[in-house]
């Protein structure tokens, strides 16, 4: 069996923590991660303010296999990220001229080139992510990836990682809809819990139909086991009097 390759998310920005711009980036990282077989175990939301960025990315690039940051890398003032990464790793910042030329191909004024150009600011030491998109590009520092925070540009540069990583098995979902409550299921799903240790049950309620019901995702690498415990979930529904609906793989 391949190890597991885990990952972290951190998103970056006072907007998002404020309410005011709403994330979306949690979701395709993970989902994308997770097609490519890197497991996202941490995800976390952080504010623009320099000693929790620099704290929370020497706490987890030492936790998981690969970090993923989003957001703070434009041209203001509190676009810090990649400042605070330096500071993480130790190192200075430095102008790369590959970012630098691609900025410059749009004409500004001076004032407004030299905000740009904060973007081209990286760690020593960086690797480029390259952003299909035509705009600067993210960088990368040993096993922490940076980018932007804006949606499309963020899964432009994460497309491009594509068959660069390390990567483990691909992690599996099987479901099946129970029309029992959760409560019903608890102590059954504990145990098969306990005797399945590397499969993760999952147990959410859900109301249709005029039914309440539970839907159980089990989650794990490997087909036939996931389809063998499925089996034993819809045992457990029908011995409570109930016709259980397997809805199969559904990642």
């Amino acid at each position: 069996m391949s190890e597991k390759v885990t990952a972290s998310i951190l998103i970056i920005g006072n907007e998002i923590l404020s309410g005011r711009t709403q994330d979306v980036n949690i979701s395709h990282i993970a989902k994308t991660l997770g097609d490519w077989g890197i497991v996202v175990e941490h995800c976390r939301v952080i504010p623009d303010v320099e000693q929790i960025i620099i704290d929370t990315v020497n706490e987890v690039r030492s936790k998981y296999d690969y970090v993923f940051t989003t957001g703070g890398i434009g041209p203001t003032h509190d676009d810090i990220t990649a400042e605070c990464v330096a500071k993480a790793f130790s190192v200075v910042l430095e102008q790369n001229e590959e970012i630098a030329s691609r900025i410059k191909k749009r004409p500004a004024p001076d004032d407004v080139m030299q905000s740009r150009l904060r973007m081209a600011r990286v760690p020593v030491g960086s690797k480029l992510i390259d952003n299909p998109t035509g705009g600067p590009q993210g960088f990368s520092l040993e096993n922490v990836f940076v980018m932007a925070g804006i949606p499309s540009v963020m899964q432009a540069m994460l497309s491009s990682l594509d068959g660069t990583l390390k990567t483990g098995k691909v992690v599996r979902s099987h479901s099946v809809r129970l029309y029992l409550g959760e409560s019903q299921v608890a102590e059954a799903l504990s145990q098969l819990q306990d005797q399945n240790p590397l499969i993760d049950i999952g147990s959410y309620p859900f109301f249709k139909d005029d039914k309440y019901g539970t839907v159980i995702v089990i989650r794990g690498t490997e087909t036939a086991d996931l389809k063998d415990l499925a089996l034993k979930i819809v045992s457990i529904g029908q011995a409570a009097g109930t016709e259980p609906e397997d809805m199969g793989l559904t990642t």
